[in-house]
């Protein structure tokens, strides 16, 4: 389990010093000192993170603010490659300029020795690995931020590939997370524009998801979940966990010889059929989303093989998504509604599919959303590729300030991901087309006999519950009211600013006042020649004076930092 810590005062103690010093230099370096100016840093750290030269930045003038936070998290290691990609899958949470950027964000991390596989083995499972494995490739043939994959075979003979968490993963992530964490309660209180985001949240989020996914077991789980749903289907094929061999920092399952779906040359090669192997994928991930309600998310060309006889094999569960029932319905309305150019119904539908803080004036919304379908809807339906349409509607969204969940969006970029793999597998593909019968089954099962039934009962269960709590809700409030308990919370947003300008300038004044309080001072003592005496002038008189003058500096280099006198 992560433990995770909320930094106080950093700067009255030295945890974490070096990776703080090296997190704010590669900011710099990236062009972020104006963000962390802003954040008011200088009150928490103490003057030797200050003194990081600001002249170290690269020439990053001329590449975007996204792109230079990509090129930061790259160099910051692990835990921000892996900030980055999870946060390429939240729109809720950052703007979709930054989610587009953060989607490019590769693991550069270098293999860890084999030495280390065998302390990890020697932890996990008390042998060493030959004990475990009847044999084991020291070389891994695939290495990430948070484990490598070797090729190893078991004791009865099963090929297996098995990845290993890497060694003091847990320990570097959980003090990067507590520096995250510290930096966003500043952001949060010192910058408006970013206190929409709720940088908090997002490391609360980040903490969550990370603490999933460093854990195996999360993933082992979610193959076998998949692997249930397509046990009847012989055109899908999902790789067998071994849970003998597996544990919370060690994955095996089993390895698959097969080929990439986006090598088109060896696909050709072998005699396959690139046209059925797009409708398979396709249907992969159609029957995911709009039957099974749990689906792989990151389903790139990478992650999808091709074995024999065009069997489609999904490989890395590390990333899933689930949607409800009632999700998948209103989704089944959005592309109804698109497909249809009907955009009041497409502005109702997408309210439903998001959340906000304030509801957005409908007229306005729906004039955008009339806007942007006659923008792009304006060719025949076969041309239009959907994936493409539904990020761009998502954009629109976000520009409105309405939050995407995100299980919504990693559904719509499942969709996109597939659709961009079938028109390489397949210039002629056709996404509507081949989402048509599953659109079908939803809208046709709300009126299931079944279906209309349960509703009925949901519904009668609901209200019974209701006029039976209400009336005692009632009696609880007449009573605390009878009591005097019964209080008012009032809440005032957007005066944090004006506070802290008031806080500032009341600071200010009470230090020249004791700045003019010690010169005032001084004057008396020099005047009264208080011993002891230097030449003639009071010592205590000069040292005060001296105070007086280094206050009265640091009063003025404060000021002028901020630009005002």
């Amino acid at each position: 389990m992560l433990s995770i810590r909320k930094i106080g005062v950093i700067g009255r103690t030295y945890r974490h010093l070096n990776r703080y010093r090296q997190i704010l230099t590669v900011l710099f370096k990236y062009g972020f000192g104006d963000l962390l100016e802003m954040l008011k840093i200088d009150q928490y750290i103490e003057v030797g993170l200050q003194m990081i030269s600001r002249k170290r930045a690269n020439r990053v003038e001329r590449l975007s603010r996204p792109q230079r936070l990509r090129m930061a998290f790259e160099e910051l290691g692990p835990t921000y490659v892996k900030l980055g990609q999870i946060l390429s899958t939240r729109p809720d949470l950052v703007p979709m300029e930054y989610i587009e950027e953060l989607s490019l964000l590769q693991d550069k991390i270098p293999a860890f020795p084999f030495e280390k596989v065998r302390k990890v083995v020697s932890s996990e499972f008390g042998m060493s690995p030959e004990e475990l494995f009847d044999s084991l490739e020291e070389e891994p043939f695939a290495s990430a931020s948070i484990g490598q994959v070797h090729r190893a075979v078991l004791k009865d003979g099963e090929a297996v590939a098995v990845k290993f968490q890497r060694p003091g993963i847990e320990k570097i992530i959980e003090v990067d997370l507590e520096i995250m964490l510290h930096l966003a309660t500043l952001a949060e209180h010192h910058i408006e524009e970013l206190s929409f985001h709720r940088p908090v949240k997002i490391v609360e989020e980040f903490a969550k998801t990370l603490e999933k996914e460093i854990d195996y077991k999360n993933e082992a789980t979610n193959m076998e979940r998949i692997a249930r749903h397509f046990i009847d289907d012989p055109l899908v094929y999902i790789p067998k966990v071994f849970r003998d061999t597996t544990t919370t920092r060690v994955l095996t399952c089993e390895f698959i010889e097969g080929i990439k779906i986006s090598d088109i040359k060896s696909l050709d090669a072998a005699g396959l059929d690139r046209g059925i192997i797009t409708a398979r994928g396709a249907d992969l991930v159609l029957k995911q989303i709009f039957v099974n309600g749990f689906f792989h998310a990151d389903p790139h060309p990478g992650n999808i093989f091709v074995l024999p006889d065009n069997v489609i094999c999904l490989l890395d569960f590390g990333m899933t998504g689930i949607v409800d029932r009632q999700t998948r319905e209103n989704f089944v309305d959005l592309l109804d509604s698109i497909v249809h150019q009907d955009e009041v119904r497409t502005a109702q539908v997408l309210l439903k599919l998001t959340y906000w803080d304030e509801e957005p004036e409908m007229r306005l919304f729906e004039r955008e959303v009339a806007d942007f379908m006659g923008r792009h809807l304006y060719k025949p339906l076969k041309d239009i590729e959907l994936g493409k349409l539904l990020q761009q509607l998502l954009e629109l969204s976000t520009s409105l300030r309405l939050r995407i969940p995100p299980d919504i969006f990693l559904m719509m970029k499942a969709f996109s991901t597939m659709e961009s793999v079938g028109h390489m597998l397949d210039p002629d593909f056709d996404m509507i087309a081949q989402a048509t019968p599953f659109i079908a089954e939803v809208k046709l099962s709300r009126y299931k006999p079944q279906r209309i039934a349960d509703d009925v009962y949901d519904l009668a269960s609901r209200l019974l519950h209701f006029f039976q709590q209400f009336p005692k809700d009632l009696l609880d409030l007449a009573n605390l009211a009878r009591q005097h308990k019964l209080s008012l919370k009032i809440e005032h947003r957007g005066l944090e600013t004006m506070l802290a300008t008031y806080d500032r300038i009341s600071n200010r004044i009470s230090f020249s006042i004791l700045i003019a309080a010690l010169i005032i001072g001084s004057a008396l003592i020099v005047i009264s020649e208080t011993p002891p005496l230097i030449y003639g002038i009071s010592l205590i008189g000069i040292l005060l004076f001296s105070a007086a003058a280094i206050m009265g500096i640091w009063l003025l280099v404060a000021i002028l930092r901020k630009g005002k006198l």
